[in-house]
């Protein structure tokens, strides 16, 4: 078998059953979206994304695609945009990972920087003006467009099913960074079975969980807003994970799994391994993986 295209390699991620000692005999599923050929989920998004701007006539070969990202979806954007020879300039806080500036730049993508104190919010008011400045450019918006849950529900979501299709699911834990990757996957898991409880994990600081927003090291969830795609979606409950928690569970991965999981992940393993105290005998728990480890390495993700 070949492929032609690296885009052939999206999707179809691995599912590991973590085999982690739990009192009730519970067990905690994680989906590897590390295995994408750009390290992330997010090249999910990217693909379709820039399909869907294609689709929609609002991308043609001349268009530049301008993004505010924390990096990964960066990522994607700049590997789908390079299949179609497209220009990408993204939008970064500082406060994230180096290593994934380096990628997205290495994928071709221009890169400027918005000062850490503004967050998120800093770097999509700084992509809006520079998209008033460039003809014939595009926002996809991840963080208020419906083709990010889309995304997750049309290709993630049948994938967990299809995988556990001799197991009942119990509950489904993720991290909200967009919140595409949760509201799309929980409302295909709950079309399957509307009994399957949906558990989104956020760090300290996260407005989601009802408190003041204010920093944190784990990167990629807790974002300053809440995700407008949580309005069509029922979610059962809101799990905060500490840095510390976060951060121990990427250690323990690596020392006892073998698995190089980014603080994202860790923070998921931590929740679903306390959720599973809580849930009957042979609970089936599934959560993400969003990517790994070797992106943060410059942050000393190992040394937290």
């Amino acid at each position: 078998m070949y492929i032609t295209n690296v885009s052939q390699l999206i999707g179809r991620t691995p599912l590991i059953d973590l085999q982690v000692n739990i009192p009730n005999h519970s067990h905690i599923f994680a989906k590897l979206e590390m295995f994408n050929p750009g390290g992330s989920i997010k090249d999910r998004l990217g693909q379709f994304l820039i399909a869907d701007g294609i689709k929609r006539q609002v991308i043609n070969q001349n268009t530049t695609i301008i993004e505010p990202t924390a990096g990964n979806t960066g990522i994607g954007l700049a590997l789908a945009a390079q299949q179609h020879h497209l220009r990408t300039i993204l939008v970064v806080p500082e406060k994230f990972s180096y290593e994934k500036q380096q990628l997205m730049q290495a994928l071709g993508a221009t890169i400027i920087n918005t000062p850490a104190s503004e967050g998120i919010t800093g770097a999509i008011e700084k992509a809006k003006s520079i998209a008033q400045e460039i003809d014939n450019s595009y926002i996809p918006m991840q963080f208020a467009n419906a083709a990010n849950p889309a995304t997750y529900y049309q290709s993630l979501a049948p994938e967990i099913i299809q995988d556990l299709s001799e197991q009942k699911i119990t509950a489904f834990v993720a991290g909200a960074g967009s919140g595409g990757t949760f509201a799309g996957v929980a409302k295909y898991l709950n079309e399957q079975d509307a009994g399957i409880k949906n558990i989104v994990v956020e760090p300290e600081g996260s407005i989601l969980a009802g408190g003041p927003a204010h920093s944190h090291r784990t990167e990629g969830i807790g974002v300053e807003f809440i995700p407008p795609f949580f309005d069509t979606i029922s979610i059962d409950q809101i799990m905060t994970i500490s840095d510390d928690d976060a951060f121990y569970q990427v250690r323990q991965a690596a020392k006892n799994l073998g698995l190089f999981i980014g603080s994202s992940s860790g923070a998921a393993l931590a929740a679903s391994l306390k959720l599973a105290e809580s849930l009957p005998e042979n609970s089936n728990i599934v959560t993400i993986f969003p990517d790994s480890s070797e992106r943060y390495m410059s942050d000393q993700i190992y040394s937290k």
